[in-house]
């Protein structure tokens, strides 16, 4: 592990926190009612990429420009014609969380600093904005940032604006999840998580997508059948997810896949995996592995996600892998 983790984990903090403030802002005057109903998602792009330009923008003043960050984001569109009126909007945002004059080229930079591939001993991974569909229906969105040094995630952050009034879950390997304030605070330093301590599936509940897209829902109905849950599942966006089984108010999360190939990508469960892990739950693929964060910008190497409290962990694998193989 990095020598200066501490300093990593406090810039990290105010990173997200910065960006989460861009975003709550953002959901709070640009999206309406007609957001969903006419597919507009400009509010979120300005969120996104804003988001994205304020994280970067800490991690290399803050640490070094030598940062690399693999982003969801890059601002090809933004420099286009078509674009000019979202990346104004962009900047203004970001010149709000500052509180200082930022040019339209340095924000652009920054955005642009998230496209390193995931080949290097150390990087961050961000997702400026997981849950798109829950932010513009102004339920669970989360700000993801993690730390991963030789395959291996060190430092995970959620700041989930809509959780609680406002919530940041902070993980570090071997140091456990703290939750702390995401707004209104300078703290860096929370109140340690603990998942659910439940041993028999039927007393568990599922915390899955409220988009079916997602994940496959009708198979997570017939695994919550052959697990004997019947309470009914805690549905939201994002990793916010993650966050809920962190706290022990969910027990079992499934990311099944929805077609033949597809691979997770890595800013999708980075953050999320360490925060439920350092909290004592378990997180592997559906078919018990661990996640490879070896590969670059998605996890080749596995297929679709389970993520317990853990010790119905195997349980829960064998149900998936029973249902998957089923004729």
């Amino acid at each position: 592990m990095t020598d200066n983790i501490a300093t990593y984990r406090e810039v990290a903090i105010a990173a997200v926190r910065e960006a989460s403030v861009i975003c709550r802002a953002v959901q709070q005057q640009l999206v309406s009612s007609q957001s969903m109903a006419k597919k507009d998602k400009s509010p979120v792009t300005i969120a996104d990429y804003a988001s994205q330009a304020v994280v970067c923008a800490k991690l290399t003043e803050m640490l070094s420009t030598d940062q690399a960050i693999v982003g969801e984001e890059d601002a090809a569109s933004l420099r286009t014609a078509e674009g000019a009126g979202l990346c104004k909007m962009v900047v203004e945002q970001v010149q709000a969380v500052r509180n200082e004059p930022v040019d339209e080229q340095t924000v652009l930079q920054w955005i642009d600093m998230g496209a390193a591939a995931g080949d290097t001993e150390r990087y961050w991974t961000l997702d400026p904005i997981d849950g798109t569909k829950g932010f513009l229906r102004k339920e669970q969105y989360a700000v993801a940032l993690a730390l991963i040094e030789n395959g291996v995630v060190v430092l995970g952050l959620l700041g989930c604006p809509n959780l609680e009034g406002g919530q940041l879950l902070v993980a570090q390997q071997g140091k456990g999840t703290e939750l702390l304030p995401l707004f209104d605070s300078d703290s860096t330093q929370g109140v340690l998580q603990s998942v659910s301590q439940i041993t028999r599936t039927a007393e568990a509940r599922f915390c899955e997508s409220v988009e079916s897209g997602h994940s496959d829902q009708d198979q997570s109905v017939a695994i919550a059948k052959r697990l004997a849950i019947t309470q009914p599942p805690v549905r939201m966006d994002s990793q916010a997810k993650y966050a809920t089984l962190a706290q022990g108010q969910s027990q079992i999360y499934l990311r099944l896949p929805t077609r033949v190939g597809y691979r997770e990508k890595i800013w999708d469960h980075a953050a999320g995996m360490l925060v439920v892990q350092e909290a004592g739950g378990t997180v592997t693929d559906i078919v018990g592995k661990p996640l490879d964060f070896t590969h670059g910008r998605q996890l080749e190497e596995n297929q679709g996600l389970i993520a317990t409290n853990g010790p119905i962990h195997d349980q829960v694998v064998e149900a998936v892998e029973a249902i998957f193989t089923a004729p």
